[in-house]
Protein backbone atom coordinates (compact mmCIF):
# COMPACT_ATOMS: atom_id res chain seq x y z
CA UNK A 1 0.00 0.00 0.00
CA UNK A 2 1.22 3.47 -1.24
CA UNK A 3 1.03 6.60 0.23
CA UNK A 4 1.30 10.33 -1.37
CA UNK A 5 2.78 12.89 0.10
CA UNK A 6 1.63 16.33 -0.74
CA UNK A 7 4.41 18.88 -0.52
CA UNK A 8 2.85 22.35 -0.95
CA UNK A 9 4.86 25.34 -2.11
CA UNK A 10 6.70 28.09 -0.13
CA UNK A 11 4.59 31.16 -0.84
CA UNK A 12 6.57 33.95 -1.40
CA UNK A 13 5.21 37.62 -0.44
CA UNK A 14 5.20 40.20 -3.08
CA UNK A 15 7.21 42.95 -3.27
CA UNK A 16 4.73 45.30 -2.11
CA UNK A 17 2.11 44.70 0.16
CA UNK A 18 -0.14 47.62 0.83
CA UNK A 19 -2.70 46.06 3.34
CA UNK A 20 -0.99 46.61 7.04
CA UNK A 21 -2.83 47.15 10.31
CA UNK A 22 -1.67 50.46 11.59
CA UNK A 23 -1.60 51.64 15.24
CA UNK A 24 -4.44 53.91 16.28
CA UNK A 25 -3.74 57.42 14.78
CA UNK A 26 -4.91 58.98 18.31
CA UNK A 27 -2.58 57.16 20.10
CA UNK A 28 0.05 57.69 17.97
CA UNK A 29 -0.49 61.28 18.02
CA UNK A 30 -0.60 60.89 22.01
CA UNK A 31 2.74 59.02 22.47
CA UNK A 32 4.24 61.71 20.26
CA UNK A 33 3.64 64.09 22.70
CA UNK A 34 6.68 62.29 24.71
CA UNK A 35 10.27 62.26 24.14
CA UNK A 36 11.96 59.41 22.71
CA UNK A 37 14.26 59.05 25.43
CA UNK A 38 10.99 58.83 27.86
CA UNK A 39 9.15 56.10 25.92
CA UNK A 40 12.36 53.96 25.13
CA UNK A 41 12.69 54.26 29.37
CA UNK A 42 8.90 54.02 29.59
CA UNK A 43 8.23 50.70 27.83
CA UNK A 44 11.44 48.04 29.53
CA UNK A 45 14.16 50.05 27.63
CA UNK A 46 12.63 48.42 24.75
CA UNK A 47 13.04 50.15 21.17
CA UNK A 48 15.57 52.00 20.61
CA UNK A 49 17.06 52.29 16.77
CA UNK A 50 20.59 52.66 16.77
CA UNK A 51 21.99 56.27 18.20
CA UNK A 52 23.75 56.85 14.63
CA UNK A 53 20.62 57.33 12.60
CA UNK A 54 19.80 61.12 13.69
CA UNK A 55 17.62 64.17 12.37
CA UNK A 56 19.51 66.42 9.57
CA UNK A 57 17.87 69.26 11.90
CA UNK A 58 18.12 69.07 15.71
CA UNK A 59 14.64 70.55 15.84
CA UNK A 60 12.78 67.72 13.65
CA UNK A 61 10.34 65.26 15.50
CA UNK A 62 7.46 63.50 14.34
CA UNK A 63 5.13 60.32 15.00
CA UNK A 64 3.73 57.92 12.90
CA UNK A 65 3.56 54.44 11.39
CA UNK A 66 6.01 52.04 10.15
CA UNK A 67 6.01 51.80 6.24
CA UNK A 68 9.00 49.67 6.10
CA UNK A 69 11.36 48.78 2.79
CA UNK A 70 14.33 47.11 2.25
CA UNK A 71 16.58 49.05 -0.26
CA UNK A 72 20.14 47.49 -2.30
CA UNK A 73 23.07 49.37 -0.90
CA UNK A 74 23.15 52.94 -3.57
CA UNK A 75 19.45 51.71 -4.64
CA UNK A 76 16.68 54.02 -4.22
CA UNK A 77 14.09 52.33 -6.41
CA UNK A 78 12.48 50.71 -3.54
CA UNK A 79 12.27 54.10 -1.57
CA UNK A 80 11.01 56.10 -4.83
CA UNK A 81 7.99 52.79 -4.80
CA UNK A 82 7.46 53.05 -0.83
CA UNK A 83 6.35 56.92 -1.63
CA UNK A 84 3.51 56.11 -3.80
CA UNK A 85 1.90 53.20 -1.79
CA UNK A 86 2.70 55.35 1.69
CA UNK A 87 -0.28 57.01 2.83
CA UNK A 88 -0.11 60.36 5.17
CA UNK A 89 1.41 59.57 8.71
CA UNK A 90 3.09 56.87 7.82
CA UNK A 91 6.70 56.92 8.45
CA UNK A 92 9.22 55.45 5.82
CA UNK A 93 11.83 53.23 7.28
CA UNK A 94 14.42 52.35 4.63
CA UNK A 95 16.88 49.78 5.37
CA UNK A 96 19.83 50.44 2.86
CA UNK A 97 22.20 47.86 4.31
CA UNK A 98 23.56 50.84 6.68
CA UNK A 99 25.46 52.38 3.56
CA UNK A 100 26.96 55.65 4.41
CA UNK A 101 28.26 56.57 1.08
CA UNK A 102 24.83 56.93 -0.62
CA UNK A 103 22.92 60.11 -1.08
CA UNK A 104 19.57 57.91 -1.52
CA UNK A 105 17.15 60.77 -0.61
CA UNK A 106 17.14 64.46 -0.99
CA UNK A 107 15.27 67.53 -2.08
CA UNK A 108 12.83 66.21 -4.85
CA UNK A 109 11.84 63.29 -3.39
CA UNK A 110 11.64 64.87 0.09
CA UNK A 111 8.67 67.18 -1.63
CA UNK A 112 7.03 63.60 -3.19
CA UNK A 113 6.63 62.82 0.25
CA UNK A 114 5.36 65.81 1.81
CA UNK A 115 3.03 66.00 -0.66
CA UNK A 116 1.97 62.71 0.57
CA UNK A 117 1.30 63.29 3.59
CA UNK A 118 3.94 61.01 4.68
CA UNK A 119 5.01 61.64 8.97
CA UNK A 120 8.60 61.70 7.93
CA UNK A 121 11.86 59.30 6.44
CA UNK A 122 13.66 57.33 8.45
CA UNK A 123 16.93 55.58 6.48
CA UNK A 124 20.18 53.79 7.87
CA UNK A 125 22.03 55.30 4.75
CA UNK A 126 22.53 58.85 4.14
CA UNK A 127 20.42 61.45 2.53
CA UNK A 128 21.54 64.84 0.82
CA UNK A 129 20.45 68.30 -0.04
CA UNK A 130 20.29 69.02 3.72
CA UNK A 131 19.80 72.76 3.82
CA UNK A 132 16.40 72.68 1.06
CA UNK A 133 15.42 69.43 3.45
CA UNK A 134 15.64 71.79 6.65
CA UNK A 135 14.06 74.49 4.74
CA UNK A 136 10.97 72.03 3.94
CA UNK A 137 10.32 70.68 7.32
CA UNK A 138 9.94 67.22 6.48
CA UNK A 139 11.62 65.63 9.20
CA UNK A 140 14.41 63.24 7.83
CA UNK A 141 16.23 61.24 10.04
CA UNK A 142 20.08 59.08 8.37
CA UNK A 143 22.62 57.45 9.15
CA UNK A 144 25.29 59.73 7.26
CA UNK A 145 24.81 62.60 5.26
CA UNK A 146 26.84 62.47 1.21
CA UNK A 147 26.50 63.54 -1.70
CA UNK A 148 27.06 60.19 -3.49
CA UNK A 149 24.70 59.24 -5.93
CA UNK A 150 22.36 56.39 -6.56
CA UNK A 151 20.69 53.89 -8.68
CA UNK A 152 17.31 52.26 -9.69
CA UNK A 153 17.95 48.81 -10.10
CA UNK A 154 17.23 46.34 -7.54
CA UNK A 155 13.65 45.26 -6.36
CA UNK A 156 12.89 44.76 -2.38
CA UNK A 157 10.41 44.16 -0.02
CA UNK A 158 7.90 46.61 1.32
CA UNK A 159 5.60 46.38 4.58
CA UNK A 160 7.54 42.74 5.89
CA UNK A 161 9.00 42.57 9.30
CA UNK A 162 12.67 43.56 9.30
CA UNK A 163 15.39 44.75 11.10
CA UNK A 164 15.81 48.51 11.45
CA UNK A 165 18.81 49.71 13.32
CA UNK A 166 19.50 46.75 15.54
CA UNK A 167 15.67 46.29 16.27
CA UNK A 168 12.68 44.34 14.79
CA UNK A 169 9.69 46.39 13.53
CA UNK A 170 6.30 45.33 12.04
CA UNK A 171 4.44 47.34 9.24
CA UNK A 172 2.13 49.70 11.43
CA UNK A 173 4.22 49.86 14.61
CA UNK A 174 4.19 53.18 15.92
CA UNK A 175 7.84 55.20 15.53
CA UNK A 176 8.63 58.69 17.26
CA UNK A 177 11.73 60.42 16.63
CA UNK A 178 13.20 63.72 18.19
CA UNK A 179 16.47 65.29 18.51
CA UNK A 180 17.72 62.51 20.75
CA UNK A 181 17.11 59.96 18.53
CA UNK A 182 14.17 57.60 17.16
CA UNK A 183 12.24 54.53 19.28
CA UNK A 184 9.72 52.31 17.58
CA UNK A 185 7.07 50.76 20.16
CA UNK A 186 4.63 47.78 19.02
CA UNK A 187 1.05 48.31 17.33
CA UNK A 188 -0.66 47.02 20.20
CA UNK A 189 1.19 48.77 23.06
CA UNK A 190 0.98 52.07 21.96
CA UNK A 191 -1.49 53.30 24.42
CA UNK A 192 0.01 51.80 27.35
CA UNK A 193 3.44 53.12 26.53
CA UNK A 194 2.30 56.82 26.37
CA UNK A 195 0.40 56.30 29.40
CA UNK A 196 3.60 54.97 30.92
CA UNK A 197 5.75 58.12 29.07
CA UNK A 198 3.91 60.54 30.68
CA UNK A 199 3.75 59.13 34.20
CA UNK A 200 7.39 58.96 33.76
CA UNK A 201 8.06 62.65 32.21
CA UNK A 202 5.66 63.78 35.33
CA UNK A 203 7.66 62.06 37.87
CA UNK A 204 11.10 63.91 36.34
CA UNK A 205 9.43 67.56 36.32
CA UNK A 206 8.78 66.54 40.13
CA UNK A 207 12.25 65.35 40.48
CA UNK A 208 13.49 68.79 38.98
CA UNK A 209 11.56 70.65 41.56
CA UNK A 210 13.41 68.65 44.15
CA UNK A 211 16.85 69.67 43.08
CA UNK A 212 15.88 72.93 42.40
CA UNK A 213 14.81 73.04 46.28
CA UNK A 214 18.02 71.75 47.43
CA UNK A 215 17.41 68.15 47.42
CA UNK A 216 20.59 65.92 46.20
CA UNK A 217 21.23 63.03 43.75
CA UNK A 218 22.23 60.21 46.65
CA UNK A 219 18.75 60.69 48.33
CA UNK A 220 16.60 61.27 45.71
CA UNK A 221 18.36 58.28 43.90
CA UNK A 222 18.35 55.91 47.02
CA UNK A 223 21.88 56.06 46.67
CA UNK A 224 22.89 55.41 50.34
CA UNK A 225 22.87 51.81 50.66
CA UNK A 226 23.82 51.20 47.32
CA UNK A 227 27.40 53.12 47.75
CA UNK A 228 28.04 51.73 51.09
CA UNK A 229 27.17 48.30 49.97
CA UNK A 230 29.83 48.95 47.02
CA UNK A 231 32.20 50.31 49.52
CA UNK A 232 32.63 53.73 48.62
CA UNK A 233 35.67 55.56 50.17
CA UNK A 234 36.33 59.18 50.53
CA UNK A 235 39.30 61.45 51.78
CA UNK A 236 37.31 62.71 54.57
CA UNK A 237 35.96 58.99 55.83
CA UNK A 238 38.42 59.99 58.76
CA UNK A 239 36.20 62.74 60.11
CA UNK A 240 32.94 61.34 58.85
CA UNK A 241 31.95 57.92 58.46
CA UNK A 242 29.21 58.05 56.70
CA UNK A 243 31.32 59.40 53.36
CA UNK A 244 29.77 62.84 52.98
CA UNK A 245 27.02 61.33 51.92
CA UNK A 246 24.24 63.21 53.79
CA UNK A 247 21.41 61.92 56.39
CA UNK A 248 18.64 59.68 54.67
CA UNK A 249 15.63 62.05 54.26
Amino acid sequence: MSSTTTTRPLTTPPHVTTRIERADAEAVELLGRYGSASIHEAQGRRGAIASQIKPVDHTMRFAGTAFTVVCAPRDNLMLQVAIHYAQPGDVILVSAGEMGQAGTFGDVLANAAKAKGIAAVVTDSGVRDTASLRALGLPVFSGSVSITGTVKETLGPINQPMVFGGQLVYPGDAVVGDADGVVVVRRDEVAQVAELSRAREEHEEQLIELYKAGRTTIDLCNLHDVLRTKGITTDIDDVDPDHGLGARP
